[in-house]
């Protein structure tokens, strides 16, 4: 399959009086990672529940796998595996019987559940534990499980919803793995997330989800971008050179003691070009020169006007539409939570 793995336009959820998704467009190519980032709240869930066939939106058209979700449920049901933000593993079983209990929802014949449940558990490196409760598993033992019992219909396309939130930064890097593994077997991956770090790991494209809106979207170092405080520092060891440059790069943040530029830049690599190029013309050379961009941490906090902490409140905000040209500056709209 080809093309775009996941459809979605115009999508509208309310709750009573309080409107949970306000419009979004997603569109998530096969094969990659596609993160929903954002605060407690944002809406994240509520898409994953809407796209998985859970729940239904008031408004909006979404494909899934080729599919029309309005028309044509079950097909998506059966292209798709889910895994919540909370655990579906029974704690009072065996992790092979966890497995199985999975085959046979999936109506496979018991000889290709057995199979299926041993693959899978050895691949998510569970075998010595299987017979075991699976009360018993760590977190990150239980997330594996989950997610493995995720994979026994062969879904083509994967929701986590927050994977990580709670697993100590072992598993959490573990998961990851996991998670890079799938996506190279041609899975299509949409993560949902509050760990900017999973987002920047991970994702091939990122979309910030506020207030029920679509912030931002775009690739990590695009996003990146659209903030302002991105710098190209040079620092020298002659003074001559120093001030050489200094003149040149009269836009540059000076200082003399230590002999440094901070010339502001976001970061691309025809920004650096006409540093490097100025810096030749003036007949200075800096003796070091590093790259410095905003990092996604910046950009939540720019686009939901709150720092990037699970559970922080959201609060009024300037939303910025991401490019995908790499410079591109985004129009603002006020958007009142």
């Amino acid at each position: 399959m080809t093309g775009l793995a996941i459809a979605a336009s115009g999508l509208h959820k309310s709750y009573g009086d309080k409107t949970v998704l306000n419009g979004i467009d997603l569109a998530v190519p096969t094969g990659t990672v596609f993160a929903l980032l954002g605060p407690n709240g944002a809406g994240k869930t509520t898409a994953v529940k809407i796209l998985s066939t859970l729940i239904r939106p008031d408004a909006g058209q979404v494909t899934v796998g080729g599919h029309d979700l309005a028309t044509a449920p079950q097909q998506v049901r059966a292209a798709i595996g889910v895994t919540g933000q909370f655990s579906a593993v029974d704690g009072l079983i065996t992790g092979t019987e966890n497995m199985l209990l999975m085959a046979d929802l999936h109506h496979l014949p018991k000889a290709e559940g057995r199979r299926v449940a041993a693959e899978l558990l050895a691949r998510f490196d569970l075998t010595d534990a299987a017979d075991k409760p699976a009360s018993t598993y760590s977190g990150g033992m239980k997330r594996r499980l989950d997610i493995a019992m995720t994979l026994v219909g062969s879904p083509r396309i994967i929701f986590l919803d927050e994977p990580t939130t709670g697993l100590d930064p072992r598993s959490r890097h573990g998961m990851w793995q996991v998670i890079r593994e799938l996506v190279a077997d041609g899975t299509t991956v949409l993560l949902t997330t509050q760990y900017l770090e999973e987002a920047d790991e991970l994702a091939d494209r990122i979309a910030v989800l506020h207030g029920g809106a679509i912030a931002a979207e775009g690739t990590a170092e695009e996003l990146k971008r659209l903030v302002p405080g991105g710098h190209v520092r040079l620092r020298f060891t002659d003074p001559a050179a120093h001030r050489a440059a200094a003149a040149a790069l009269t836009e540059a943040a000076r200082d003399d003691e230590a002999l440094t530029l901070d010339v502001p830049s976001d970061g691309s690599q025809r920004a650096l070009r006409s540093v490097l190029d100025r810096l030749d013309a003036a007949g200075a050379e800096a003796d070091e020169l590093t790259v410095h961009t905003p990092d996604l941490d910046d950009v939540f906090f720019a686009l939901t006007g709150a720092p990037a902490v699970p559970g922080a409140p959201a609060v009024p905000h300037q939303t910025a539409a991401a490019s995908t040209a790499a410079a591109s500056t985004a129009s603002a709209e006020e958007n009142a939570r």
